[in-house]
């Protein structure tokens, strides 16, 4: 029987790439918890219902990339490929609007049915955070400052660079749609296939297109600040004038649109150049229409999503399991003894790990071999005397010690 593969677009997370998946997430909480952001966590599969409004019934996410599948209950069903509604809908199911504003910080697999490529997978992992029920523009300075925080918590915000744009409020968008329209059809013998699309349904998506032609059509095409209203004018200025004094480098960047038909005014992403052409690690903005696309509800949102596996790309972050001890007998009658140990040692929080089966030469090397800092010889000597052998693999170091005086040249060492 042949080996069973993984299902292309996904793949096995190993020790060393998830640990340093769960240094981004873990630094990330660390962040937002000292923002005073709550943790959440909503369901992986929600009613396919839940996103088809509010991400666009023409984007695609919905038409191309979604995973939908029916229960036995033939209830049609979609595996999360964002998380900002699913935060919103509970935030309105469990009543946890009384008391605006809420602060939230998420993490968890995602699911799109994209084009496998580098920084791009089917089932991809990220962190994200939704600051609910702030109208004003305060909201948006105070979840992009805390997205530099965090990017400089995990030491990359050097390599990334903040793009942010306006996306004006109703008025405007519908304003520039029809001037945007007008000015794409001239050329609509000459855009990709995926713009012509757009220009029906979403021209604003046309925007972010990575065509060379669709981008050389684009230089010269009307610049949506022309025409934001005085109101979405003020607010877009107001967000540029806070980062400024917090000292948040930015650059303004007309181009840049959200995928997600949700948002309004505030939009942003911090990107890179070592990621290949899934160049954006983290983005977000605001969307105040969310909660009336999917309820009765109507309250005001901000939030951005990192991607873990693309930051875990730049992360000049080196993990490795390093069990600090490997326990090992003389012989195999010495296992139960290495046994209490082996519990004593974790009992007093120190990595270890019992090396088994070879000669007493090759245990050395496979305690070597896993990085082990010390090794803990146990033989017949040892139990009679009750001591321990202790080893510094990195010196050579060797002396016969107590178990307690063990412990506390470990944790020196540790330390």
């Amino acid at each position: 029987m042949e080996n069973f593969q993984t299902v292309r677009g996904v793949k096995d997370l190993l020790p060393e790439e998830l640990g340093k998946m769960r240094f981004i997430e873990q630094q990330a909480a660390l962040v937002c918890k000292n923002a005073c952001y709550e943790e959440i966590s909503v369901p992986i599969f929600e009613f396919a219902e839940l996103f088809e409004k509010p991400l666009g019934e023409t984007s695609d996410i919905v038409t191309k990339e979604n995973y939908v599948f029916q229960d036995r209950s033939n209830n049609t069903l979609m595996l999360r490929p964002e998380g900002t509604t699913g935060v919103v809908r509970a935030a309105i199911n469990e009543s946890l609007l009384q008391d605006f504003p809420k602060r939230f910080f998420y993490y968890g697999p995602m699911f799109r049915y994209e084009r496998p490529q580098k920084g791009r997978l089917r089932q991809f992992h990220q962190f994200g955070v939704e600051l609910l029920g702030v109208k004003d523009y305060f909201a948006d300075i105070e979840t992009i400052y805390l997205a530099k925080c965090f990017l400089k918590k995990i030491d990359v915000l050097s390599q990334t660079i903040l793009k942010i744009n306006s996306l004006g409020d109703n008025e405007s968008r519908e304003n520039y749609k029809i001037k945007l329209k007008s000015f794409l059809k001239k050329y609509i013998n000459d855009l990709s296939a995926e713009s012509k699309i757009r220009l029906e349904n979403n021209p604003l998506r046309i925007l972010d297109s990575k065509n060379k032609k669709d981008i050389e059509i684009l230089s010269s095409a009307p610049k949506f600040q022309n025409y934001l209203n005085k109101q979405s004018l003020d607010f877009f200025n107001s967000v540029c004038e806070g980062l400024d004094r917090l000292k948040v480098n930015f650059e303004i960047d007309q181009s840049l649109v959200r995928g997600l038909d949700y948002y309004s005014h505030t939009a942003f992403e911090f990107k890179t150049d070592f990621v290949g052409s899934q160049d954006a690690v983290l983005a977000g903005g605001r969307y105040d229409d969310l909660s009336k696309l999917i309820s009765k509800q109507n309250f005001p949102g901000v939030g951005w999503a990192a991607g873990i596996e693309r930051l875990s790309m730049l992360l000049d972050y080196k993990y490795k399991f390093t069990p600090m001890v490997g326990l090992i007998g003389h012989s195999d009658k010495y296992y139960h003894v290495l046994l209490d140990y082996y519990k004593k040692f974790l009992n007093n929080k120190v990595n270890s790990q019992i090396i088994y089966n070879g000669t007493l030469s090759k245990k050395f090397k496979k305690a070597d071999k896993l990085n082990c800092m010390f090794v803990v010889v146990l033989g017949e000597d040892e139990i009679k005397n009750g001591v321990l052998q202790l080893k510094n693999l990195k010196t050579g170091d060797q002396q016969q010690l107590t178990f307690e005086d063990t412990i506390e040249i470990i944790k020196k060492k540790n330390d």
